[in-house]
């Protein structure tokens, strides 16, 4: 059962719903993310806006999102391989 949620990011509360409670918990550690990058960016480029600093923290998410999948993918194949050596190992047991 979803349940309504307020979160701070960046000093800004929102409320949301979470799924469930483990939702809760990835949602509130995503938040505490955010607001930990908009504070090395506000250290970082002073000058810039909060919505630049917002976009500059979305490509790093965003970026670290699609090196995770690219990384998991290589994952994959390399256990596919290892299941297929496995299985050609046992084959060649049963001979």
């Amino acid at each position: 059962m979803a349940q309504d949620i307020t979160l701070k990011v960046a000093g800004k509360p929102y409320r949301l719903s979470a799924a469930s409670p483990e939702m809760e918990q990835l949602m509130r550690l995503a938040a505490a993310d955010v607001t930990a990058m908009m504070t090395k960016f506000d250290a970082r480029f002073p000058d810039s806006s909060p919505e630049d600093k917002l976009v500059f923290v979305a490509i790093q998410e965003a970026a670290g999102k699609l090196s995770a999948q690219k990384k998991m993918s290589r994952l994959v194949e390399e256990v596919e391989a290892l299941q297929g050596d496995v299985s050609a190992y046992l084959e060649a047991m049963k001979k």
